[in-house]
Order: C-alpha cells, then sequence, then structure tokens
C-alpha cells in the first residue's frame, strides 16, 4: 500500500484473537475502498494459534501508517489491551495519531475505511466506526 491518495488518507488496522477474521475482515473493507486506504491485519499470536501479538500490531500499524493517522478496530478486550501496549511502544510523535475504535469490528471496519475514503480526519473515522454500533 504505497500511493499518494492512499496515505493522504488516515489507516485501518483490524485486529482480531483470530487470522482469519482479521484476514477476512480486511478483505472485505479492501474489496469496498480498493487502495483508496491504507490497510493492514493483524490476529493471532506469536504461534499462528488464537491471541494477540503485541509486535505483529505494531507492524500493522506500521504498515497502515498514514500522516493523517490510524484507526484500530479490535475484536476482543484482550486485543485492545495488546493495542494500547502497541501504541505505547510507537515513537511519541506517532501515538496521538493512533485511535482505538469502540466499534464491531466488521460494521466499524467498513464504515471507518468508506469514511477515509473521502477524506475524513482521524476523528470523524473513529466516529464513523463508533457509529455502526448504534442501532
Amino acid at each position: 500500500m504505497n500511493g499518494t491518495a492512499a496515505q493522504a488518507t488516515v489507516g485501518i488496522v483490524i485486529v482480531s484473537h483470530s487470522p482469519d477474521i482479521a484476514r477476512g475482515t480486511a478483505a472485505m473493507v479492501r474489496q469496498m475502498v480498493q487502495d483508496q486506504v491504507p490497510l493492514a491485519w493483524a490476529g493471532g499470536d506469536c504461534a499462528g494459534g488464537l491471541g494477540t501479538d503485541v509486535t505483529r500490531i505494531v507492524a500493522a500499524i506500521g504498515e497502515a501508517w498514514s500522516e493523517r493517522g490510524v484507526a484500530l478496530l479490535v475484536d476482543l478486550g484482550g486485543a485492545e489491551t495488546s493495542s494500547e501496549m502497541a501504541i505505547e511502544l510507537l515513537p511519541e510523535e506517532r501515538r496521538a495519531r493512533v485511535v482505538i475504535c469502540d466499534a464491531p469490528i466488521v460494521e466499524g471496519a467498513i464504515m471507518a475505511a468508506a469514511e477515509a475514503s473521502g477524506g475524513a480526519d482521524l476523528a470523524l473515522v473513529q466516529q464513523a466506526a463508533e457509529e455502526a454500533c448504534i442501532p
């Protein structure tokens, strides 16, 4: 993901305990926004089983990095905790430009990516994701 259009938009990272869920959600998002949004995923533990891996999350943030920021969508509390730890490991100047969205992972990721592809800033991308859970 190295297009100038994509770098002008907020990046999206999907974090799941399941590599299949993370990869599948990213594939759905990619079908909707093509290459308009920097996108990455981190799923599974360091052995490839169910769980989360802080190192993989840091790498995914780097892959989806945009100067406009990165929105993380997580599936369960452990993924949120690991994502918080990953953010703390980022260089200080990047930490404030990474947010964890309180949203359902699939619906939130799709809404966040759609908003990002339209050029929205990080706060609006986060808001769109989080509104995905409002009936």
